[in-house]
């Protein structure tokens, strides 16, 4: 991971800031937009979002999108009929999802969540194309978080985006797929926030954001908040964060209180144990569903994006986080974080999670036995 100095970044917080400033960068784009998301749904954020695609594609900006093939299996086909002809080049990660394929490489999705406009400003994050205040079985809204970047990271971000747009263009034999003109690097620096695009891939960077996440642990000394949707992580990261607490660094985890994927959800419950006994302090957000992915180390190092820390984002999905060495970037973040404990979540206390009876226990420990045996017959026990 390496920092990149001279950028200015924004922290934003749930769809009703993320979406109208992505909107407005779109409609000021001149040459290219690129946008990555697992989710787009038919709803009327995305309606919002496409009507603006189709008007920039309209006016001759070049206009790239790019969805995954099982987040996105709903999305609508007029919707995506009028993406096509309003001249937006539309491709799908891995659209084949039948259940009948057992392959590991079925499971392998693109989880992004990025957006790049003209490669001067960018945003990553884990926020879908989707309404979060109007989610059908849901509790409105859905927590989450992405940052606005302006400067040097955003020819990073773009950089990555145009790649992985020409491996899925070459794996749909799109023939007559070229790339882009050379993006223009940004000129001069926008802001003084050093920070890094920290990808996860199934190549090179397979481990890249656990590492990043590991090391920030590591090296802490005061405290580590980590706000995560979906929390079950392997042996080396619950050891990083036993030994923080046991150095005596206050460790909050905030996790989601309701329930969303039934399995997932039992099984992470199976670690609660282990790290109450450890002095780590669990917050069950209730407010509505949380789908964060963001944390703060020490008052300085945060990172945002689009990875759970569960086995499907750290040993299969292709991720993307942005990582900020940044004080003043930190506090805000905390502070948000803070009052999501304070006002949104409730404690679990170690005393009464001790004192649940076996058949309470049972689920939980059946979950996560499931998981564990998934993970064993798609060989990723070996990881970690």
């Amino acid at each position: 991971m390496e920092l990149v100095s001279g950028n200015r970044i924004e922290l934003l917080v749930r769809g009703a800031e993320y979406f109208p400033s992505v909107l407005a960068a779109i409609e000021a784009a001149n040459e290219f937009i690129y946008l990555e998301t697992y989710i787009f749904e038919n709803d009327n954020t995305g309606r919002l979002i496409a009507s603006a695609l189709c008007r920039a594609a309209r006016r001759h900006v070049q206009v790239r999108v790019l969805v995954d093939g099982f987040g996105a299996r709903d999305m609508a086909e007029p919707l995506r009929n009028d993406l096509r002809a309003a001249g937006v080049q539309l491709l799908v990660y891995r659209p084949k999802i039948s259940p009948l394929t057992l392959r590991k490489q079925r499971l392998r999705r693109m989880h992004r969540k990025m957006v790049s406009m003209d490669g001067r400003v960018a945003y990553v994050g884990g926020i879908n194309i989707i309404d979060d205040e109007n989610t059908p079985g849901q509790h409105p809204p859905r927590h989450d978080f992405a940052v606005r970047i302006e400067g040097n990271l955003a020819t990073e971000v773009i950089a990555q985006m145009e790649r992985l747009w020409g491996l899925v263009a070459w794996a749909n034999l799109r023939r007559r797929w070229r790339p882009p003109k050379r993006i223009r690097p940004a000129t001069g620096t926008s802001g003084g926030q050093p920070a890094a695009l920290v990808i996860r891939d199934n190549l090179r960077h397979r481990a890249d954001i656990e590492d990043a996440y590991l090391e920030a642990i590591e090296s802490a000394r005061e405290e580590i908040i980590i706000a995560n949707a979906y929390f079950l992580p392997g042996m080396r990261f619950r050891r990083a964060l036993r030994s923080a607490a046991a150095r005596g660094v206050r460790v909050h985890l905030i996790l989601q209180g309701h329930v969303e994927y039934l399995l997932l959800h039992y099984a992470s419950r199976a670690l609660y144990g282990s790290l109450l006994a450890a002095g780590i302090r669990i917050h069950e957000y209730n407010r509505g569903f949380m789908h964060a992915k963001v944390a703060v180390c020490d008052g300085h190092w945060s990172t945002v994006g689009s990875s759970n820390i569960d086995p499907f984002s750290l040993l299969l999905s292709r991720e993307a986080n942005v990582v900020i060495e940044d004080p003043a970037f930190a506090a805000i973040l905390g502070d948000s974080l803070r009052r999501s404990m304070e006002q949104d979540a409730a404690p679990v206390p170690r005393s009464h999670w001790e004192s649940r009876s076996v058949l309470q226990k049972l689920p939980v420990w059946a979950a996560y036995a499931l998981v564990r045996l998934l993970m064993g017959m798609f060989r990723f026990g070996d990881l970690h």
